[in-house]
Formats: structure tokens, C-alpha cells, sequence
């Protein structure tokens, strides 16, 4: 990965001007410089003034005068003289062109951007590194320097980001889009990093916006280009949005893989965003009521006595515990833990699961109890009891019925139940062979060969005979019916 892909990202350090460009500078010129450099820390507004004045030293541009303007810009931007930090930085423009080289310059740009970034605290501030970016662009539009452009502008679209202005957001994505592909509408494989880049950015805006739909396309699309190799940073924001998505759609398992992603590449790039996404493993891990402790892992195992997720842990091992009542005590002691929107947002489907399961242990020896009895024993309200019961009911986990007016919930016996069950199979067993017997066969036969004149009686089918019989007597009989004799008499 080339080390111009990577300027958004890494940690910043103080950039060493003193061995860029010419080192044969006017004497006076340089003791000026380093001067102003001395008075940085005590008297800024000071240094800010010596700076400023190395230019006017100089016969024609040159390194030191772009070097002080500069430092003056850093200064003029942290004591927010945001107007004469724009003003000077249109000075420092001039001097790419012709006084320094091309690399030493987009590099110094790109420094110069990250730093005005990392630095904005405000909305002055924002709307002050949005004139750096607008000046950027037009400076160097005419040099054709596509690298420096596409920089620009993905910082450009991750501040509209940053200020929720979407509508800009999405004309400049588009732009990128574009701009990171081939002219038959391929994706250039030599621009894959800036192309995943702002994939990710158009991914956090479909995440913020809850529009799931247009961002499950554009997950599957970044996972799928093989031809970057992007800065771990950015394929854990993609990997974090996934998970989010797949948490809002109650896929658990997926939305666990995707923050262990999230988490590892987090990691990697030395991001503090990593012990948030690893609250967000926890919790996954218990909406998928999974018994494996995500502390287990060798990437999450050190981890596990940080202070930052101590809360998370707890919660995690009385979860798996079904300690509701440790797991009630450390939501109350951690309030902290709800601050995070998405925690508070899916912590509660975490909390039913615990008082149902808690529900279920606590009335398996009763045949009748009363809601406010559950409701004191979980520290609830009567209200949340009977929902549960009736969700257990429902799902048939619990064989029973509220009696609201009572307040009292009924359970039926289970050798009751077996007992019914047993009957009512019984019944169906007789009734499906009495359909046989009396609808599908031909009736029965005699024995006696020698009656009739065929050889053979066959006698009328059962439920004829049955009928006749409650009817009255056969044709052909005095209606009394004869004694039972012995064969031969």
C-alpha cells in the first residue's frame, strides 16, 4: 500500500522540516526561521509574527519561506485566527508550483490537511478546513495531480459526513465513485483503496440514516473488491456498519462475525474506536445466547481487564451465569453504559432474555402463583411480569392462563396434559379404523359354503346390519329370535 494512501490514518508526528529541501539558505533567513521555531511554545503570537516574516527575506520563493508559512498556518489555525490561517495558507499554494518539488509538496500538503482535520473542534473551524479543501482542489485541478485530488476530496466528504450534510455527501461520493473507475465503468484496480474508502464513507451514511436497504448492496460491493488493499481502519468501519446492520435485522451470528472483524482491524490500526466495537461483541454474544466467552479469543484476551469494558465483562459472565439479579445490579451501577445509543438500543432485548429465563426458573415448582409475587422477586413491574408470562404461553414454554382480575396465573398439571394427550390419540387411532371398517370394505362373509344358492351368504355390511337390527325384526322372521341348539338337533 503505497504511503500516500495511507495519510488519513496513521498517528500524526511532528513533521521534520529541518531536513526538507536545501539546506544552503541565507544565514539570516534560517536564524529567523529557528528563532520563530524557539518561541513556539511560550509566545505564539510572537512565533506567528517571525514566521510570517521569513518570506519577506527571501530574493525569490524558496523552502525556508514555505516552511514558515507553515508553521504560522498551525498556529494561526490552533489560536483560531481561522480568516488569516486561509489567507496564508492561498500564500503557501503558490510556493508548489515552482519553489518546492512535487512529492515534498504533496506530502507537506497532505500533512497540512491532517492536522487542520484532526484539529477542528468547532463549527468555525469546519467551515475554516473547508476553505483549505475548495483552495486545495483549485490548486492543484490544473497540475493533474490525481492522487492529491482524490485525498482532498475524500477528507472533504468525510467533514460533510462529520456535519450530517448528505446531500453534498452523496454528490461527492458519486464523484469518487467515478473517479476511481475505469472508462468501461470497471473499477480501476490502481485506485482500489480510494475506491474502498469511499465505499466506507457511503456506507456510515446509509448506517446513520437507517437505510438499511441501500446499504446491505454497498456491504456486500466493498467486501467483494479483491483488488485494494485498504487501511485496516477502514474495513473495520465497513465491518462495524455491517454488524449493525445485521443486529437491526436480529441476524446475531453474522452481526457477531462482522465486530470480531471490526475488532481485529480496529486493532490493527491502532484505533480507539476497538473497545467500543468490542462492547458491541459482548453484546452480540449474548443476544446470540451463546455460552463461549468472546474473552476466549487470543485478539480479545487482553482486553479482558481493561477498566474501559470492565462493566461489559460483568455483564457477559452474569448473563451466561443467568444471574439476573448480579446482571440487574451492574446495569444500575454502569448508567455510563447506556450513553452509547446502539447499547442502549439492543441492551433491552438482552434484559428480556434474562427475566425470562429468570421467570421460567422461578415459578418451574408452582401450579399457581401471582404475578406481584415474580414482579418483587426480579425487581419489575407487574405489568413487564405478565407480558413475559404471556410471551411464554404464547410460545408454549409455559402451560398456562392469567387470571387478570385475580392476578393470578394458573398452570396446568403436566400428567393432566400427558393423560389428554393419550386420550385424544387414542380416539383419532379408533376413529381412523372405524373409517376403514365400516366405509371401505366390502362386508363380511359366512363361513358356511353350503347356504344359498351360490354356494355362499354374504351377509349385508355392518352398519346395514346394525341398522336393522335397532330398526326391528328381518324380513322373513316372526321377530322372535331362536335358541342356540347343538349341531344335529
Amino acid at each position: 500500500m503505497q504511503d500516500s494512501d495511507n495519510e488519513n490514518y496513521d498517528f500524526e508526528y511532528e513533521e521534520d522540516d529541518d531536513d526538507a529541501g536545501s539546506q544552503s539558505g541565507d544565514v539570516d533567513v534560517e536564524n529567523k526561521y529557528y528563532n520563530a521555531k524557539q518561541m513556539k511554545g511560550d509566545s505564539p503570537e510572537e512565533a506567528i509574527e517571525e514566521f510570517l516574516g521569513v518570506p519577506g527575506l527571501e530574493t525569490t520563493k524558496g523552502d525556508w519561506g514555505f516552511k514558515a508559512l507553515k508553521q504560522a498556518i498551525k498556529l494561526e489555525f490552533k489560536l483560531g485566527r481561522y480568516d488569516e490561517a486561509v489567507e496564508h495558507y492561498s500564500e503557501l499554494l503558490t510556493y508548489v508550483k515552482s519553489a518546492v518539488t512535487r512529492n515534498y509538496s504533496e506530502k507537506s500538503i497532505n500533512n497540512m490537511l491532517d492536522f487542520i482535520e484532526k484539529n477542528a473542534e468547532d463549527e468555525a473551524a469546519n467551515k475554516c478546513m473547508e476553505h483549505f479543501y475548495s483552495k486545495t482542489l483549485e490548486s492543484f485541478q490544473a497540475t493533474n495531480n490525481e492522487r492529491l485530488w482524490l485525498a482532498t476530496n475524500t477528507k472533504l466528504a468525510r467533514l460533510w459526513l462529520g456535519q450530517k450534510d448528505y446531500a453534498r455527501l452523496t454528490d461527492k461520493v458519486r464523484e469518487l465513485h467515478k473517479a476511481c473507475q475505469l472508462e468501461d465503468g470497471t473499477d480501476d484496480p490502481s485506485k482500489g483503496t480510494y475506491s474502498m474508502e469511499a465505499y466506507a464513507l457511503e456506507i456510515q451514511m446509509y448506517s446513520e440514516t437507517k437505510n438499511n436497504k441501500r446499504m446491505k448492496g454497498l456491504y456486500e460491493r466493498a467486501l467483494s473488491v479483491r483488488s485494494a488493499v485498504p487501511h485496516p481502519k477502514i474495513m473495520g468501519i465497513i465491518r462495524e456498519c455491517g454488524g449493525k446492520m445485521h443486529m437491526s435485522e436480529e441476524n446475531w451470528e453474522s452481526a457477531h462475525s462482522d465486530f470480531f472483524e471490526a475488532f481485529r482491524n480496529y486493532d490493527e490500526a491502532g484505533s480507539l474506536q476497538r473497545i467500543q466495537v468490542l462492547k458491541y461483541l459482548v453484546l452480540s454474544t449474548m443476544l446470540m445466547r451463546s455460552d463461549i466467552n468472546p474473552f476466549d479469543s487470543q485478539n480479545t484476551k487482553p482486553y479482558k481487564n481493561d477498566p474501559r469494558i470492565a462493566a461489559m465483562t460483568a455483564l457477559v459472565d452474569a448473563y451466561q451465569r443467568d444471574d439476573i439479579n448480579q446482571y440487574e445490579t451492574i446495569l444500575q451501577q454502569n448508567k455510563d453504559l447506556l450513553a452509547d445509543p446502539f447499547i442502549a438500543e439492543n441492551i433491552d432485548e438482552v434484559t428480556r432474555n434474562m427475566r425470562t429465563k429468570a421467570v421460567v426458573k422461578l415459578v418451574a415448582p408452582y401450579t399457581r402463583f401471582r404475578l406481584d409475587f415474580i414482579a418483587k422477586r426480579l425487581h419489575i413491574s407487574i405489568p413487564e411480569v405478565q407480558d413475559i408470562v404471556g410471551f411464554l404461553i404464547m410460545d408454549k414454554k409455559l402451560r398456562g392462563k392469567i387470571n387478570q382480575d385475580a392476578g393470578t396465573v394458573e398452570i396446568e398439571s403436566r400428567a393432566d396434559l400427558d393423560r389428554m394427550h393419550a386420550v385424544a390419540d387414542w380416539t383419532t387411532a379408533i376413529r381412523s379404523l372405524a373409517s376403514v371398517v365400516l366405509n371401505d370394505s366390502e362386508g363380511f362373509k359366512s363361513d358356511d359354503a353350503g347356504l344359498g344358492s351360490g354356494g355362499g351368504q354374504t351377509f349385508a355390511p355392518m352398519s346395514e346390519g346394525l341398522m336393522s337390527s335397532q330398526r326391528g325384526p328381518a324380513a322373513g322372521t316372526s321377530g322372535k329370535r331362536k335358541p342356540n341348539r347343538p349341531p344335529g338337533k
